[in-house]
């Protein structure tokens, strides 16, 4: 017996290799398909559309593959009603749950279309009780008893739209990520949509490793965050401990950041450091005591700013204010997004990846790394959204400060 649903899909099919990679996911999760229709849009700007009739061998996999293909923005001609039954026990969901796109999704049920709230990928959708509200959970968040979407039917994904009415029909450089890309204009391009997410009242979230530390950059990143451009701060140990190093040393991993080389038992200074932070209790208590009088934590915690730090087994210390249980470093992440605007990544690419898992799509990204392959594997973890800027921190963190911070001049 064949089983088989129909989905549809728009947008720029062809030139952006949705079209194909909707072919190739069918084939690859071992279904078949009948291209039902297929109309190309005739000039650059016009979307196409097109329908497929999916087949395979049971109903459980046409569903995995429809739920599959939703990821491309593809959703069942005929959305039907969403089927829900509650969570087994604590931590886990019913076997053929619903996984999530970081797309805007809405559940069809009892009748109503309910908007999906905060989006986010490989979650479960979770119904109140009266199903008039509908959100998404990971699965070690989820309580036995609550009601988990199950299946595909019902689910509808709205994904990103494409703008290329500004764009001619052949261009160089549009790759995500190409270290060939004029960088002063990327940078003055940055520059005025963080003007714009802050005129919108939004939050500005700064994910960073502590290249930025190293490669001299703190200063501009401290000028950015006086002016009003860094409202969140994701990072791990490393990044705090070598700010702070620096700030009480004047050294990072022992170089002296003035001079570029290494100081006697300069080794030991990380380690002091956070010593020192530890005995405090805290860094706000730190800098409230006058121990931390300068750097990038210091101008957070004086601006009332916040900041999320997860640690990793690698983490020395560590210090007071890191998560040490990644759960609950995820659980405090996805608390400091809500008002999140607009999001760059610098130089870190285990918390970008991190981060990009927890955005919505509609959220602009920005991964700035020395290495593309940075870039390159946020956006093949699903963070579709993220472009690039390949190039020194140190040299991009001072540019953005002087395009958005009047006056600003590095000492």
């Amino acid at each position: 017996m064949i089983y088989t649903r129909t989905v549809e899909l728009r947008g720029h099919l062809i030139d952006q290799g949705i079209f194909a990679r909707v072919l190739d996911d069918i084939n690859e999760y071992s279904g078949d398909y009948v291209i039902e229709r297929l109309d190309v849009g005739q000039t650059h700007t016009e979307e196409s559309y097109s329908q497929i009739r999916v087949t395979a061998e049971s109903e459980a996999q046409v569903q995995r593959i429809v739920m599959r293909l939703q990821t491309h923005g593809a959703n069942p001609l005929e959305p039907g009603s969403a089927s829900y039954r509650p969570a087994p026990a604590d931590g886990v969901f019913p076997e053929d749950f619903y996984s999530t796109t970081n797309f805007d999704t809405r559940v069809r049920v009892d009748g109503r279309s309910v908007d999906v709230d905060n989006p986010e990928m490989d979650c479960g959708i979770i119904l109140s009780d009266d199903k008039n509200r509908a959100w998404t959970l990971p699965v070690s968040d989820v309580r036995e008893g609550e009601l988990v979407v199950c299946g595909s039917s019902g689910i509808e994904v709205l994904p990103l739209k494409d703008d290329r009415s500004d764009q001619g029909d052949f261009e160089f450089m549009t790759s995500i990520a190409s270290s060939e890309k004029p960088q002063a204009l990327q940078v003055k391009q940055i520059a005025q949509q963080m003007r714009e997410v802050k005129e919108r009242g939004e939050k500005i979230l700064w994910v960073g490793g502590p290249a930025i530390v190293h490669t001299g950059a703190a200063p501009a990143l401290e000028a950015l965050i006086e002016e009003g451009y860094v409202d969140v701060i994701f990072a791990g140990n490393a990044l705090a401990a070598h700010d702070i190093e620096s700030a009480v040393y004047g050294t990072s991993l022992g170089v002296d950041l003035s001079h570029g080389h290494g100081v006697p038992h300069g080794h030991e200074h990380h380690i002091r450091a956070i010593n020192k932070i530890r005995a405090c209790g805290s860094i706000a208590e730190a800098v409230e005591s006058g121990v931390l009088r300068q750097g990038i934590m210091h101008s957070m915690v004086k601006q009332g700013k916040e900041f999320v730090l997860v640690g990793s087994v690698r983490d020395d210390g560590p210090l007071p204010d890191v998560h040490t249980d990644v759960i609950d470093g995820q659980r405090a992440m996805r608390a400091a997004l809500p008002g999140v605007g607009f999001a760059i990544m610098v130089a870190t690419m285990l918390h970008s990846i991190a981060t990009g898992n927890l955005l919505p799509a509609k959220v602009p990204l920005v991964s700035v790394d020395i290495n593309p392959a940075t870039v390159t594997k946020l956006a093949d973890r699903g963070s579709a959204q993220a472009t690039g800027v390949i190039t020194d921190i140190g040299l991009f963190c001072e540019q953005l400060a002087a395009e958005l911070v009047v006056g600003y001049k590095r000492d």
